[in-house]
């Protein structure tokens, strides 16, 4: 029997719990896999009551019993929260049982008991006061995942993947910490996952520069000359095809995208501004480099909108979707 897929509880106070009900609303006609989430009963059924979405929330005491549950309610592994969410606030006393969630769904696919993991949102300030010490979920994955593991954030909608080299930090903390051996690093587990896990057999990456106009042969900035391009030279030695690093204003319109299977890109908001722009609601995050399946909707909390009943679950359905297609092909 099929390993189902784990999602895991995210942030109470959010529009988590929402997305998740709303995907298995959409099961049937979005064709998706089964699945169960790990989490506070009660507070589903809360929820279900609160958006006014009459499902039947199904406790299950082991992830093989989502498979017969899935088609007549949705399943929940039994995860208590020390106080009832109140949606868009904040509660440091929940943090742990959110934290305990990852572990627990990491622990699930690592024993083969799931096939995929697939994160819902979590609020790091708020986890931040029990102790997260990670600046967002790839890192605690990577360290979960075990030694020598090097998680890369990959983010994709239709049309458009990016690759961040730098992520959850300041933008003079990026572009200090930028280095010709993460790019090769990442550039490298970026092509091997599109291969492997996406049967692109000769993937085509494109790279961002970091300056306007590619810094323009070292007058606005030489990145691209000290660091960029000696990367690019060890990666085509390795046999990866690869672009020269290439004007970022550019390279993100829609004939400049069928040209490549990935971007890399230098920073943050570089990667996530034009991926957000073409497709704000059904971008995925997708961690490449781990010995597991892990996609997660690329959205936060949304602590404004959690309650409310509006919030959408396109990103979270394309989520696992996408954590199908890749147990499928892992």
């Amino acid at each position: 029997m099929k390993s189902p897929l784990v999602i895991t509880m995210g942030e109470p106070a959010g529009i988590a719990a929402e997305v998740t009900i709303k995907s298995w609303l959409a099961a049937k006609t979005e064709k998706l896999p089964c699945f169960y989430i790990i989490g506070d009963i009660e507070y589903y059924r809360d929820q279900s009551k609160l958006l006014g979405i009459d499902i039947k929330i199904i406790e299950i005491s082991s992830p093989i019993e989502a498979n017969q549950a899935f088609d007549h309610g949705l399943p929940v592994l039994p995860l208590k929260l020390p106080n009832k969410p109140i949606a868009g606030k904040l509660d440091k006393n929940n943090s742990n049982s959110v934290i305990k969630s990852i572990d627990m769904a990491v622990e699930h696919v690592q024993n083969l008991q799931a096939g995929a993991v697939i994160t819902n949102p979590i609020q790091k300030s708020i986890l931040y006061d029990v102790g997260f010490r990670h600046s967002g979920h790839t890192e605690y994955l990577g360290e979960l995942a075990g030694k020598d593991i090097s998680p890369v954030m990959m983010l994709a909608c239709d049309n458009l993947r990016v690759v961040p080299i730098t992520i959850h930090m300041s933008l003079a903390e990026a572009i200090n910490s930028l280095c010709i051996d993460d790019i090769v690093k990442i550039a490298k587990i970026t092509a091997m996952s599109l291969k492997d896990s996406f049967n692109i057999d000769n993937p085509k990456l494109a790279i961002a520069a970091l300056n306007p106009h590619a810094g323009e042969n070292g007058a606005m900035g030489d990145e691209e000359i000290t660091i960029i391009k000696p990367a690019v030279d060890k990666l085509r030695a390795l046999g990866i095809h690869i672009t020269e690093p290439l004007p970022a204003d550019t390279l993100f319109h829609m004939d400049a995208r069928k040209k490549y299977d990935v971007i890399l890109c230098m920073y943050h908001d570089q990667a996530l501004i034009p991926l957000k722009t073409i497709d704000f609601f059904g971008g995925v995050n997708i961690t490449l480099g781990l010995p597991f399946i892990r996609t997660s909707p690329d959205h936060g909390t949304a602590l404004d909108i959690a309650g409310k009943g509006i919030a959408c679950a396109k990103s979270m359905i394309i989520a696992i979707q996408q954590a199908d297609f890749l147990s499928k092909s892992k």
